[in-house]
């Protein structure tokens, strides 16, 4: 789904500082880098209001309050609040397709937090988190290559989604290429290729986890996660509802065996195995 309309003010963004942990990783290069430096709008509401919540306990998808053209990289450190306005991507970023080395429209140091922030379409490659983040309330409407992609490479690595949601993903809503923990809690997904996919076939592989709770998924859609077994990774699930699916053609979670070779991964198991899968079928709820 496209902004469209004339430019109304950007949404205010609220950004403070962070002590940084001391997990930290470079980033892959990416277009022009924009500062996150406060902007102040004159017609920008003082405090964000929730989206309402559905009869399912699940926030509505919110009705943006602005709109922005995003053309360089927005890095953010301390906590960004977009108040919900749409952000999309332009110029060099102005693309929604496939492509690994695209740029993000946001990229967020180690420790920050992105909030309350709509990203439309084009989405580029969604958001990049360099270490342990927080994304709170975000959601993408049309997601580009990836939604997110985290790349710390510390094993304390806490990436943090709550709330929010994502639809119309071709491939991965959730790419962890680097190392720790995802944590992905209150979360609703639609038309979708994988919600969580540990990388395959990174240059470097690490241990990673994933824990899903209370997230409503929505086919069509490939699988709710998947891992690489040989690596040690594991994937928590529970509280999963999945809907649009009576064929039950959507995966809960796949074990694959990675490597850093860049050679297409092996999916090599499917289901709860106590072990890499974790989960009980009473986790899973089809409506």
């Amino acid at each position: 789904m496209r902004g469209a309309g004339s430019a109304s003010p950007s949404p205010s963004d609220t950004v403070t500082s962070a002590s940084p942990s001391p997990a930290k990783s470079s980033a892959s290069p990416s277009p022009a880098k924009a500062s996150a430096a406060p902007r102040k709008s004159a017609t920008a509401p003082r405090k964000t209001t929730a989206p309402a919540r559905s009869s399912t306990g699940f926030a509505a998808w919110p009705v943006p309050a602005a709109d922005r053209a995003v053309a360089a990289t927005i890095e953010v450190t301390g906590t960004y609040d977009g108040r919900l306005g749409r952000f999309h991507g332009s110029g060099a970023l102005g693309s929604d397709g496939q492509d690994e080395d695209q740029g993000p429209l946001f990229e967020l140091a180690d420790g920050a937090t992105l909030q309350n922030v709509v990203l439309g379409a084009p989405a580029a490659d969604g958001v990049h988190c360099l270490g342990s983040c927080t994304l709170r309330n975000v959601w993408w409407e049309d997601v580009g290559e990836d939604a997110a992609t985290f790349k710390g490479t510390s094993a304390s690595a806490a990436y943090l989604v709550q709330g929010g949601g994502a639809r119309h993903a071709d491939d991965k809503v959730f790419q962890h290429n680097g190392a720790g923990t995802v944590t992905i809690s209150g979360f609703q997904v639609a038309d979708f290729g994988k919600l969580y996919r540990s990388c395959g076939n990174c240059d470097t592989q690490y241990e990673r986890h994933v824990v899903i709770s209370d997230v409503r998924v929505t086919g069509p859609g490939t699988a709710v996660a998947g891992i690489n077994a040989n690596y040690g990774d594991t994937a928590a699930l529970s509280g999963v509802t999945i809907t649009g699916d009576s064929g039950r053609d959507i995966d809960v979670c796949d074990r694959f065996e990675g490597n850093d070779s860049g050679a297409e991964p092996t999916r090599t198991g499917s289901g709860p195995d106590g072990t890499y899968c974790r989960y009980r079928v009473s986790d899973i709820t089809y409506r």
